[in-house]
């Protein structure tokens, strides 16, 4: 019983030491635009049923009655991430895009790769194509990435193009008399969002896009001149930080008393021998 309580006690050790490791990444992508927090669900490694014998001296239970289970411990099941609404900060930038509600900017790099994110710190680069910090294609709903050739569209600035809520792209001229519409910015959303993987820098993909295929964002609304930040709360990811290693405190002490246990149970039997 001593070695299955250890047992028990390491596997909850380890399974909070990649809390500790959840809650650091969260800590160190506070201030990253568009990331989602981090968290871990845990599951039991095996449940024993306690049964209590219903006849005297019936060590085989033939006639037993079930009084419970016990836990044998509990590991780590899955990572997920919490697409929770992180605040919208105002920045100004005409091609800051923050979006409340559902829904994530579709993305793609030079080499096709597909990604999604919330983070809508968009560029204009050299090709006249609408970028995000990494160089990543914004694509409109369409899948074709947007341009945006300032000259060509005769305007001096990004200042002169508006995007709506619903992601259109246009160019106010002359007071409102004679818009020019653009392209519509595309954005997608998921049925699973606990199927989603991130890449990093606040960017996802869903692990089975056959099973969970992108779908267009319904409920959504485009904030011009905005970005949301990163849904982690400061305070939160702290506290829950002192609670785990409180806990792996805890579990270590336990062991260390058991082993000195074992350790003078294995002295007494040396001395008998």
């Amino acid at each position: 019983m001593i070695s299955r309580g250890m047992e028990i006690a390491a596997k909850g050790m380890m399974s909070l030491i990649d809390a500790q490791d959840v809650l650091a990444h969260n800590l160190a992508n506070v201030n990253t635009t568009g990331y989602k927090k981090e968290a871990l669900t845990f599951k039991s490694v095996y449940n024993a049923m306690l049964t209590e014998s219903q006849t005297p001296n019936d060590y085989k239970y033939r006639n037993s009655e079930d009084i419970g289970r016990i836990s044998m411990g509990s590991q780590t099941h899955k990572l997920v991430h919490e697409f929770l609404q992180g605040t919208i900060s105002k920045t100004g930038v005409p091609l800051d895009l923050a979006i409340q509600g559902d829904g994530f900017f579709k993305v793609q790099d030079r080499d096709g790769n597909i990604a999604y994110t919330r983070n809508g710190t968009f560029m204009i680069n050299s090709q006249n194509l609408l970028v995000d910090s990494e160089g990543c294609y914004v694509l409109d709903v369409e899948n074709r990435p947007i341009q945006l050739n300032i000259r060509a569209l005769g305007i001096t600035t990004p200042k002169d193009l508006t995007i709506n809520e619903d992601g259109l792209i246009s160019i106010v001229r002359d007071g409102g008399n004679g818009n020019t519409n653009l392209q519509r910015i595309g954005v997608w959303d998921f049925s699973n969002k606990e199927d989603m993987i991130s890449l990093g820098k606040a960017k996802y993909i869903p692990k089975d896009t056959e099973l969970n295929p992108e779908l267009p964002s319904e409920k959504f609304v485009i904030e011009q001149g905005a970005i949301e930040l990163s849904n982690t709360n400061v305070v939160n990811e702290m506290i829950n930080s002192i609670n785990v290693s409180r806990n792996y405190e805890t579990l270590s002490k336990f062991i260390k008393e058991k082993a000195s246990h074992i350790s003078a149970a294995i002295n007494v039997g040396r001395l008998r021998g």
